[in-house]
Parts: structure tokens; sequence; C-alpha cells
């Protein structure tokens, strides 16, 4: 819950005078509190959304090195590998913020809103694991140990596919549905 409060002081302290006058107003503040907590996840989720760009980055190159090597057999899976964290990073890219139309029956609230962000944060560890396979993967190949590149691929895929899962349940968490 620290992490919640921490970013939504932050972007708090961020607020111009006129923004701080407006929150004073009756009526506004509910709406503008709600509106920080939404920036502040795209806030999370945009830092979820560089460091995954980083991971893509890291496997070009391990592709580049297999590649070079002519291990022609595991490019497929590498190749599958590459599309699927495209597809999860896309997804965290677009992720929807927490809002609900005014006709909608299911309205978000604060409350969801906060484990909206709490769940976003949670998902640096995974991507941090995730990262860390693969700068382990790029290690080996640059050592010139080319041995059970198959089993290291499937580690960084079995991670990609536990962050899919998990950020799969993102919007039970923003409604309410699981905390």
């Amino acid at each position: 819950m620290s992490e919640i409060n921490d970013v939504s002081a932050q972007a708090k302290s961020q607020m111009r005078l006129s923004e701080r006058i407006v929150m004073a107003l009756p009526g506004f503040k509910g709406y503008n509190e709600k509106e920080l907590r939404r920036e502040s996840d795209k806030l999370i989720r945009n830092h979820l959304y560089l460091k995954l760009s980083r991971v893509k980055t890291d496997i070009r190159s391990v592709f580049q090195k297999v590649t070079d090597r002519r291990y022609m057999d595991i490019l497929p899976d590498i190749d599958r590998l590459t599309a699927k964290l495209d597809r999860i990073t896309e997804k965290i890219n677009h992720a929807p913020y927490g809002y609900s139309g005014f006709f909608d029956i299911i309205k978000i609230k604060e409350t969801n809103l906060d484990s909206m962000i709490t769940f976003d944060t949670q998902l640096i560890d995974f991507i941090n694991a995730l990262s860390v396979a693969i700068d382990a993967f790029k290690a080996q190949l640059i050592t010139g140990d080319y041995s059970n590149l198959k089993n290291k691929i499937q580690d960084v895929a079995d991670k990609l596919e536990a962050l899919e899962i998990i950020f799969d349940k993102r919007k039970e968490v923003i409604m309410g549905v699981t905390q």
C-alpha cells in the first residue's frame, strides 16, 4: 500500500497552484483524485513498458547471436518468443486506465483503482525475473556456451507465460472481483 501512497504523493506534489485550488472545490476533489490514481497507474505501466522494451532488445541480441552461429533449429522458438513478448508488451502499453462510463452498471471505485496500482506495481517483479533469465541466457552465449538453448528459451517462455496469465487478471482487479 505504501507504493500507492508514494506514487500518489509524488503526483500530488507536482500539481500546479490552479490544480490545487480546483482540488479544494466541493465535487471536484473526488474526481481529481481518481484522475491522479489513473495517471499514477499510467506512469507505472509506462515504466513496465520501457522495461519490457529493453527485454525485447536483449532477446533480439540473443536472436542475432544464435543466428550468427547458425543454430537454425531453435530460430522458430526464438521467433515465437519474440512475438509473444511483443503481444504482452502491447497489452501492457494499451491496458485500460480504470474508467467506467456514466451509464455503466459497474462503477470503478477509488479502492479498485488503488488495487490496480498495486497490481501493476507487483508486475515489476515478474518483469525483473524475466530480465534476469534473459541476461543469464545472453551471458551464456557471450561465453560461447551454446548448450541447452532449447531449455533456456523454454525458461524465458515460461516466465513470459506467467506474466501474461497474471496480467490477464488485471480487469478483475479493476472491477473489484479479486484483490
